[in-house]
């Protein structure tokens, strides 16, 4: 959890520092050659990874990779646009979509701790925008929006990981390149230069890295452990903001994202609760 931390602050920063000189299609078309290239160095260094290169489901592969592609352009045009505890924030509304779209999705029956998530995760994201107080910033609408993306992809990852391996989903994001070199500019890669080195780098390896390593702390501990622990994010930002960029500390900000916590803590516990007792 703590490699997941750092691995999604960094890429804020890589993105803030990457921004002057790249569209966001370009920042994500240099993240996505990245990512295959090192997985395409895995397969090639480990035999038993290759069959995972299959083409298998594919329809279902192109619909996580549209759905996720919309939700990744979102949440890196917000880290342009807003303080990054504020896109951190609307992020963690993606588990409240997701309890959501269960129910019609993958047929999971509605809870009242589910109820109680959506509840306070409404009421925490009002709280950040405000309205009424403050004219709410059209990114933050964005923002909200890749996190639907994200909770959509969720489900259709779970969806996948019945047959699927995990190498051969993250391999075949290798989709969205494709659609963020369209919107790229021709000359992207002869506008690269020494001074990009850095950041570009950590662009590409921190994205891969923060998912293995949540993924990973998923498989080694409960969820009722791990995910308190991955709210930690919001605050770690927040601080990386106000350092590094000089965001103001919004009280308002915490107390929102504190409610959205809230919310899913309370759901998380609940239904540990109930299959205990199962």
């Amino acid at each position: 959890m703590s490699g997941a931390l750092v691995s999604f602050s960094a890429t804020a920063v890589a993105v803030r520092w990457l921004a002057p000189s790249f569209s966001v299609f370009e920042m994500l078309a240099i993240r996505n050659a990245g990512g295959v290239a090192i997985l395409l160095a895995l397969a090639l260094a480990k035999p038993q990874l290759r069959p995972a290169l299959r083409p298998r489901r594919m329809l279902m592969h192109l619909a996580r990779n549209a759905v996720h592609f919309a939700g990744t352009y979102g949440w890196t045009l917000g880290v342009t646009l807003l303080p990054l505890a504020t896109v951190f924030a609307f992020e963690f509304t993606a588990p409240i979509w997701v309890a959501l779209l269960a129910v019609p999705l993958l047929r999971e029956r509605p809870t009242f701790g589910r109820a109680i998530a959506v509840f306070l995760g409404f009421v925490g994201v009002l709280v950040i925008l405000r309205p009424g107080l403050a004219s709410i910033h059209p990114a933050s609408l964005i923002v909200l929006g890749a996190a639907f993306a994200f909770a959509l992809t969720a489900i259709l990852t779970k969806t996948l990981t019945r047959t699927e391996s995990t190498f051969s989903i993250l391999f075949w994001n290798a989709m969205q390149l494709a659609a963020n070199l369209l919107g790229s500019d021709r000359a992207l890669w002869s506008r690269i230069d020494g001074a990009h080195a850095v950041p570009l780098a950590t662009l590409c390896v921190v994205g891969l890295v923060s998912h293995f390593c949540l993924t990973n702390a998923y498989r080694a501990g409960d969820a009722t452990m791990v995910v308190p622990l991955d709210f930690l994010r919001i605050p770690l930002i927040a601080v990386v903001g106000w350092q590094l960029y000089g965001e103001a500390l919004d009280p308002l900000v915490f107390v929102g994202s504190a409610l959205i916590i809230a919310g899913i803590l309370f759901n998380l516990r609940t239904e540990a609760r109930t299959r205990s007792t199962a």
